[in-house]
């Protein structure tokens, strides 16, 4: 396959089967890629840190009904009286946040596909109405710091955001990489912007709708397993509909590598940093809510400068 074609099928599939870090980490295993991140990668990390900028990868708690946020976050609000002129302001938070809409972090027991769940696991065994009882969101509770690293693909390009017909491939990643000058390392979360911002407004405010957006195509799985990247973060998603006939391409990561993903990311103020900054690698700090048996987490990721 020349680099510059996009792999077959059955090359995809050899991706999702073939490459698999099934049982790499034992006992560990429910972690998956986030045991790359071990205290020499954290204190590598802290060590990129200058002057102290912060950007947050966040969207804002997603409450308005969308084409993307069919099932909108709910926001509530209580005031009560407190003797001697005093009061309190209370609220409720309920969101169901996979999907296009929330900023969160995917554990690794939210998708599979028909070989399995990661590290070799059957949704039937591990799933309960509860929660799961493996890979899920309360493995990273102590929280997630490593080397973040900005892709711009835009910028790249010269065109300001990605469209359905012009998916992100894998080698284009690696392109975009040699051109900022930053090495991707082990363990490293890498953060793909594709200028979701700026299609949503060409395109009636909405990114993503029914079975169509645009995003990253399933060569991109190829470039992460190479990597050995702990976390992929992206404002779009794998581009869909696929041409495979599979259920997962990009997400695959997640069962197949046991790469977490940060879906949703608010990347633009990211990137403009990046640009700014003159750098494409950052601290990374992402704090998931400790829910036994979850299957992912609301987060607010921040880049430190």
């Amino acid at each position: 396959m020349s680099e510059r074609q996009a792999p077959s099928k059955s090359e995809v599939m050899s991706y999702l089967r073939e490459r698999r870090n099934w049982g790499r980490w034992g006992d560990m295993g429910s972690a998956g890629a986030i045991n790359l991140i071990d205290a020499p990668k954290r204190l590598e990390a802290v060590s990129l840190v200058k002057n102290g900028r912060t950007v947050s990868l966040s969207r804002p708690f997603p409450v308005e009904p969308r084409t993307e946020n069919p099932r909108p976050a709910q926001h509530f609000m209580s005031v009560m009286e407190r003797p001697h002129g005093g009061g309190a302001a209370m609220d409720y938070y309920g969101v169901y946040y996979h999907g296009t809409a929330t900023t969160h972090i995917d554990a690794l027991c939210h998708v599979w596909d028909s070989g399995g769940m990661w590290d070799g696991k059957s949704p039937d065994e591990i799933l309960t109405f509860s929660g799961g009882t493996y890979a899920t969101v309360d493995a990273w509770s102590d929280g997630i710091l490593t080397r973040g690293v900005m892709l711009d693909v835009p910028r790249h390009r010269g065109y300001p955001y990605v469209t359905l017909d012009t998916p992100v491939h894998g080698w284009e990643l690696e392109d975009i990489a040699k051109a900022q000058g930053v090495e991707i390392r082990p363990g490293d979360a890498v953060m793909v912007y594709s200028g979701r911002e700026a299609y949503a407004a060409d395109n009636g405010g909405n990114w993503a709708g029914g079975d169509s957006r645009p995003g990253l195509h399933a060569s991109c799985l190829k470039f992460v397993r190479d990597n050995d990247i702990s976390i992929l973060g992206w404002d779009m998603m794998d581009a869909s509909p696929n041409e495979y006939d599979i259920p997962w391409t990009v997400h695959g990561v997640i069962f197949a590598y046991g790469v977490a993903l940060l879906d949703n990311s608010l990347l633009e103020p990211l990137a403009n940093a990046c640009a700014e900054e003159c750098r494409h690698e950052f601290m990374l700090t992402i704090n998931p809510l400790n829910v036994i048996g979850g299957t992912g987490s609301p987060v607010n990721p921040i880049a430190v400068f």
